[in-house]
């Protein structure tokens, strides 16, 4: 556990409802209380980090401990100021008579698919530039396993992209050059093209991202899986995913597992399936296993709950 206390960055992954949101939330506080200055943050379109916590969040960061913060990041909202973003920077490279169809391009594409997920990747710029300033630690509450995987690899698909997207454009300044003879401003424009501009500056943050989610000193990835036959398949393959993208994983949390005793024969019977499952877990993760939480006689919410699951971080249970 000495490894993911030492990331600036960690994301907790799993499959819907095997408890991601618990375990971050827990995380973030045992780091609190060991004295980083932390912010929690969930890119989950349902979000219930600020239930966990019994506390109304949003897209600035509320205070939930102390050294603890968290944000919900509203991806409706974020991909509103990434549109409006691109529109500002787009005004500056364009005759006035073409502005009004390029803005309605733009809102179209406020609707389009993976638009939250360019939007949710910049706010996620945005946090790193800030990591080891404004904060010691950043946790990421991330969305089921097929949302987060599209997130995080969209390094590596934006950057070939916009490559081909700058090459194109220079090929067109080309034009402009040939033809520069005759009409100065094309020259002045083929030179200093703000549309190659504002292009560089995005494929630049891009690989700033990729180069920190592969910097196994600053970050690092966990998966929460419950000892059941789906969520096993899936973190299998997730990590497969993530390690052919360069992203460090750190290990898997198993979440919610029967105890030792139980008393019926319903429970005895789900414990042997699940002794199965956590067999599997054994063959297939081995050391990478992080820790084993119980599944607890209530529900999580409050601050003594989630304190009672941070002490399964240190050992003290």
């Amino acid at each position: 556990m000495d490894g993911l206390i030492n990331k600036q960055v960690v994301f907790f992954g799993g499959k819907g409802g095997v408890g991601k949101t618990t375990c971050s939330s827990a995380f973030s506080l045992y780091l609190s209380r060991k004295g980083y200055k932390t912010l929690v943050l969930s890119t989950d379109p349902a979000h219930s980090l600020g239930d966990i916590f019994e506390t109304e969040l949003g897209n600035e960061a509320v205070k939930l401990a102390e050294n603890l913060y968290g944000i919900e990041i509203d991806p409706e909202i974020e991909s509103k100021k990434y549109i409006d973003r691109i529109k500002k920077q787009m005004k500056g490279g364009f005759s006035p008579l073409i502005i009004n169809e390029i803005e309605k391009q733009l809102d179209a594409a406020y609707h389009s698919p993976g638009a939250a997920e360019a939007a949710i990747f910049d706010k996620f710029i945005e946090i790193i530039d800030v990591v080891g300033r404004e904060y010691d630690r950043v946790v990421f509450d991330t969305a089921p396993t097929g949302h987060t995987m599209r997130l995080l690899s969209l390094p590596e698909l934006m950057g070939g992209w916009l490559d081909g997207i700058i090459k194109r454009r220079k090929d067109v300044n080309e034009l402009f050059n040939m033809v520069s003879k005759v009409e100065k401003s094309l020259e002045e424009r083929a030179r200093e093209d703000p549309i190659i501009d504002i292009l560089f500056k995005r494929k630049i943050s891009f690989e700033k991202a990729r180069t920190f989610l592969v910097d196994h000193k600053r970050a690092g990835f966990v998966f929460v899986l419950n000892p059941q036959r789906l969520p096993v398949i899936e973190t299998e393959k997730a990590i497969g995913f993530l390690e052919r993208y360069g992203i460090p994983v750190e290990g898997v949390i198993v979440n919610r597992v029967l105890p030792e005793r139980v008393d019926s024969d319903f429970l005895m019977k789900r414990k042997e399936v699940e002794e199965k499952f956590l067999k599997q877990i054994e063959e297939k993760f081995g050391d990478r296993v992080l820790c084993t939480i119980p599944l607890m006689e209530y529900d999580i919410s409050g601050y003594q709950s989630i304190d009672r699951i941070a002490a399964f971080f240190d050992g003290s249970v």
